[in-house]
């Protein structure tokens, strides 16, 4: 067994870098983006945390040459590494213990790191709970090993997230350190925010719940889902693309840009609102300007998951989250009448123009997705699974053509 650990509240930074970004579904050439000069500016902010996939194209092994090649390079102690295992395609998924393991092992290589300290079973709505529950006890086992830190699961839906979480306590007698969902928190789908939901995890055990996707994947811009890569993978049906490209509109007649109201609203809520499944990791220069709980040690601020790509929209993003979450301006009057006004446009402007698409959850997964991967466990006779024993005996004793 691993040895005892904190738990992960204790350990996650509150602001994640997610690197979805830097994949072909949002930028036409994800090799030149700035990627390195975009890690190094994070780690300078004490943004110290990474969130990727291999399912994000290029996306971890953009990741590990920038960690890499940084100099000088940084401790590696000094930065929380998460990723996700499971999904393979659009379409394509393999939960089977043997892929969960061949996965993890890939990314240690790809992120250049002896091991990862957050792992996602990713997508989990598009398979049966058998096989969520499966991919978890191997996570679990690689954890066991030293290889993972912690475990969770990741997806959309959140009423399933939720049954997935109790079942997965019920049934292993242990709850998921993290449980991370997108779009499902922000303004125009706030459903991860329902008391309801929030007591199902809580009873579950669950200790984190990353909120990601606050630009709803691209949906809640002034571009919109239809003006750029986006426009041919977006789930979001043509009537809710409609209704958010409204929104643009509103904002720019109340003199702001759609994307700081988005932002600025899903930052500042959610640190209030997924407080009870946040952290007290704070950057440690601004330990000292953290809110203190009853006890008075630091209290828990829901943890939220920015994606940029550039430089200038993570100076943006790091700028409005010290600010939003009261560790930047906290006697500045101003700064508290901008998050009211901000929450006057959404909740007076935005939620009636959305109208019947606020809170609508467009379909993921389900009895109608058809899974294309045929041979689940077939792991790549590469050179990764030569290195880390995953080739089958067999396999290794038959004749060399």
């Amino acid at each position: 067994m691993a040895q005892q650990q904190k738990p992960l509240s204790q350990v996650l930074p509150p602001l994640i870098l997610g690197t979805a970004t830097f994949n072909y579904q949002y930028n036409d050439d994800p090799s030149q983006m700035p990627y390195t000069d975009i890690i190094r500016k994070a780690l300078e902010h004490n943004i110290a945390a990474f969130d990727t996939s291999p399912y994000y194209g290029p996306s971890e092994v953009l990741l590990g040459d920038a960690l890499r090649t940084l100099t000088p390079p940084p401790s590696r102690d000094g930065y929380f590494l998460i990723t996700k295992a499971g999904r393979i395609a659009g379409n394509e998924f393999d939960y089977s213990p043997a892929w969960i393991r061949y996965s993890v092992c890939r990314s240690l290589e790809r992120l250049n790191t002896p091991y990862l300290d957050l792992v996602y079973a990713h997508d989990v709505e598009f398979v049966s709970p058998d096989e969520v529950l499966a991919a978890v006890k191997e996570l679990r086992s690689l954890r066991d090993q030293g290889l993972i830190r912690y475990v969770g699961i990741s997806g959309y839906p959140v009423e399933i997230l939720a049954s997935l979480a109790e079942t997965i306590l019920e049934l292993t007698g242990e709850p998921l350190d993290a449980v991370m969902s997108y779009s499902h928190f922000c303004i125009q789908n706030s459903q991860l925010g329902r008391p309801d939901i929030l007591e199902r995890f809580h009873k579950a055990g669950v200790d984190c719940i990353p909120n990601a996707s606050m630009l709803g994947m691209g949906l809640i811009t002034t571009r919109g889902a239809d003006n750029g890569p986006m426009a041919s993978w977006h789930p979001a049906p043509p009537q809710l693309r409609d209704a958010c490209n409204s929104l643009a509109k509103i904002a720019a007649k109340s003199g702001e840009h759609l994307e700081e109201i988005a932002i600025r609203w899903a930052l500042e809520n959610w640190a209030h609102t997924g407080s009870q499944f946040g952290s007290v990791a704070y950057p440690p220069a601004l330990l000292a300007e953290a809110r203190a709980d009853e006890t008075g040690h630091p209290a828990r601020i829901g943890v939220s998951v920015m994606g940029v790509s550039n430089v200038r929209e993570l100076e943006e993003t790091w700028a409005l989250w010290k600010s939003v979450v009261g560790l930047a301006n906290q006697a500045d009057e101003r700064a508290a009448g901008r998050r009211d006004r901000i929450n006057r446009i959404v909740t007076e402007q935005m939620w009636p123009m959305l109208g019947p698409w606020k809170d609508y959850a467009w379909q993921s997964g389900g009895e109608t997705f058809m899974n294309m991967r045929k041979a689940k466990g077939a792991v790549p006779i590469d050179a990764v699974a030569q290195r880390w024993g995953l080739i089958p005996k067999k396999f290794l004793d038959s004749p060399k053509i």
